[in-house]
């Protein structure tokens, strides 16, 4: 599954959270880029958000590797099609890599983009919901949701309800969600999803949004069962990405030394998409390909209540 490692030691590199998280953990795990693909996707189509820098192009690599069809979903065309060309160079002109637009903030968006992947797509293989913003400020959607947990929560929900037909036919499909070890830091809070009660701090923002994507992980597992859409959830350990550098400059200047490169994060997310369904059971939370608790501390433990309002107030936002 995950190269030659004992349990021991992968479970304590896991808790001591630095040396896990970071580059010397991927090389402890014995994990190589060039095995992340575990099973083909020939003729398969496959979607990644946030597909025009960082993870998102290196899990396009991989996705293309396994011989999917893949959607590179971005914001803005010219970075979509300077990445797709950077892809292309490193797999072969032969893949079949299509950029779209969608800016996952916005609803009308998100709506535009499922329904032309529908169009084209009646059968998908994998969806990877990877894109996500942690913001400078309190910013607000155009439908008044508060940006992160739009582009972090609401976004990908309306996304991937939409897709689930077409994720169903696909054999059935799976859904890959990125998340981050920040959001072990983080409560779901139910009654404020969008801690509009709150002051303003962008880690804790994100860091709760990403706890939410966890949770919608388990909830959409447990509503489709195990014959349905297969759901995981995953976090990439500490990768040098342009969001890193930009939203966390002080953090990566102390870390630099010891991040993972951007293949080296999203090798989880191609391992998730492509190895044989008995070894992805649904609604798990992973890490450098093993299953991983999803709470560290009981002070982040969600209730049963704050799980049903995240789910009622994502359909009710999402909903047109």
């Amino acid at each position: 599954m995950s190269g030659i490692v004992l349990p021991a030691l992968d479970t304590a590199l896991d808790c001591s959270v630095a040396p896990g998280y970071s580059a010397l953990g991927y090389w402890l795990r014995g994990l190589r880029w060039d095995n992340a693909v575990a099973g083909r996707l020939d003729g398969g189509a496959a979607v990644v958000t946030g597909a025009s820098s960082g993870l998102g192009v290196a899990a396009v690599e991989g996705l293309a590797r396994a011989g999917a069809r893949v959607h590179l979903v971005v914001r803005d065309r010219e970075r979509g099609e300077r990445a797709r060309g950077e892809v292309l160079q490193r797999v072969g002109a032969a893949a079949d890599l299509r950029v779209a637009l969608c800016d996952l903030a916005e609803l009308e968006s998100v709506a535009r983009l499922a329904a032309d992947l529908a169009e084209r797509e009646p059968d998908l293989a994998v969806l990877v919901n990877n894109a996500g913003v942690l913001a400078e400020r309190r910013e607000r959607s155009s439908s008044g949701a508060e940006l992160t947990f739009a582009t972090n929560v609401l976004g990908p929900f309306a996304l991937t309800e939409r897709l689930l037909p077409a994720l169903r036919a696909g054999t059935p499909g799976r859904v890959v969600t990125v998340s981050s070890g920040g959001m072990y830091t983080a409560r779901l809070d139910g009654a404020d999803l969008q801690l509009d009660h709150r002051t303003f701090d962008g880690p804790r923002f994100y860091a709760h949004t990403k706890r939410a994507e966890v949770v919608l992980n388990e909830l959409w597992s447990a509503r489709e069962g195990a014959a349905g859409v297969r759901f995981a959830a995953m976090h990439p350990g500490w990768a040098d990405t342009p969001g890193l550098q930009r939203s966390l400059p002080r953090f990566h200047r102390l870390t630099r030394p010891v991040l993972r490169d951007d293949r080296q994060g999203a090798d989880t997310i191609v391992w998730l998409a492509t190895a044989p369904a008995a070894e992805v059971p649904g609604g798990r939370f992973w890490h450098d390909r093993r299953p991983r608790p999803t709470h560290r501390l009981p002070r982040t433990d969600e209730s049963a209540e704050d799980r049903r309002a995240l789910w009622r107030e994502c359909q009710r936002l999402a909903t047109p």
